[in-house]
């Protein structure tokens, strides 16, 4: 099929890396595995930070403009078999390709879209009415997480739902790395306020508890809250802890190679992108129980999860997977081997090649 692909919250050709717009990328390259033809049809970042009728007016001129110039290159070029959104939520509804999609007579297909009935509240319940809308006429709402779907069933309990694991492109961790050390920890999260910042402040505190076992931290990131982030570990040892700031992408195989356990809360995480990564060169997981962590993190074999906020059960799972390391080497060639037989690119594709074969396209 000829696909029209639009991310209203992050493009793929942002120049700021994220996991959406890793996994935007990540989506791409499995449909055109797949044998299908992708088309970024659209770069309008339809986003609203604060919940401003102003901004939100702004945008929808912007959205209708960009509405309009799809129709005449349409008109003249002819149409594509179907419309594919991804990531649709309260602060990024998608006012393009609905409209699009039901004027040219498209299936129209959303993947990540989120509903929480806690949002509804002032111009967040008019957007989240423009989320909820395009999930019930969307031909296929594909969900990465069980808590997605259960919030979008319950908004809208008539839309048609499917389940895609979350997933990453593994050709870069397909090499068998040589061992890294096995007390060195690794966090890869940007550095901003809000869950980010507790993450790294619940990470800070868990490591103040085991000073007294010999382990060193690689952090790649970083962001507005870098001052913050350092802050919350100034009362370890400077030398334990290893700051790397921001790299680029292809670089990040590379320092988790050098480790040997991943840490991470995971405070708000939709499911986590760098956990998948992490496990695929090779490192075990210690995060919370917690958002979508679990949908990537198989607790007790491939990593820990421990009860959300509990930061001496954080602190302890990572003791014991520093303290034994016949265990950890265990759950690394576990965690290796679920992320590149069931989470990699071919896998995801052969999911998206099912899912949209059941598609009527006209």
């Amino acid at each position: 099929m000829r696909i029209a692909f639009y991310a209203p919250l992050k493009s793929p050709n942002d120049p700021v890396a994220s996991g959406d717009r890793q996994m935007a990328r990540a989506l791409i390259k499995a449909l055109e595995h797949g044998g299908h033809s992708v088309e970024l049809v659209t770069e309008l970042r339809f986003y609203l930070r604060e919940p401003e009728s102003k901004s939100f007016d702004a945008l929808k001129i912007e959205a209708k403009g960009e509405t309009a110039r799809l129709t005449r290159l349409w008109d003249r070029d002819g149409k594509p078999d179907l419309w594919f959104t991804y990531h649709p939520y309260y602060k990024a509804p998608d006012l393009i390709g609905l409209e699009l999609a039901s004027a040219f007579g498209l299936p129209y297909v959303t993947a990540e879209a989120s509903y929480s009935s806690r949002r509804n509240a002032g111009l967040w319940a008019d957007t989240q009415a423009l989320v909820a809308r395009a999930v019930e006429q969307a031909a296929l709402n594909i969900c990465f997480t069980r808590r997605d779907r259960q919030g979008l069933a319950d908004a809208v309990p008539g839309a048609t739902f499917a389940m895609l694991s979350p997933f990453i492109d593994t050709s870069g961790f397909r090499e068998t790395p040589a061992p890294g050390c096995p007390t060195r920890l690794v966090t890869v999260a940007m550095m901003r306020p809000g869950d980010k910042l507790g993450s790294y402040r619940m990470l800070a505190q868990a490591l103040g508890s085991i000073g007294h076992l010999p382990w060193t931290m690689s952090v790649v990131g970083d962001g507005p809250a870098r001052e913050e982030v350092k802050a919350q570990f100034a009362g370890l040892p400077a030398d334990r802890i290893e700051w790397l700031g921001a790299i680029e992408p292809a670089a990040v195989p590379d320092v988790l190679y050098s480790g040997g356990i991943y840490v991470w809360p995971g405070f708000g995480e939709a499911y986590g992108v760098a956990y998948l990564e992490a496990q695929a060169a090779g490192l075990p997981v210690v995060a919370q129980d917690i958002a979508g962590v679990p949908e990537v993190v198989r607790d007790g074999q491939t990593g820990f999860l421990t009860p959300p906020g509990d930061v001496p059960a954080f602190a302890s799972a990572i003791e014991r997977l520093l303290a034994r390391n016949d265990e950890r080497t265990v759950m690394a060639a576990e965690a290796r081997h679920f992320i590149l037989e069931e989470r990699s690119l071919s896998a995801a594709a052969a999911r998206l090649a099912e899912l949209l074969a059941k598609i009527q396209v006209s």
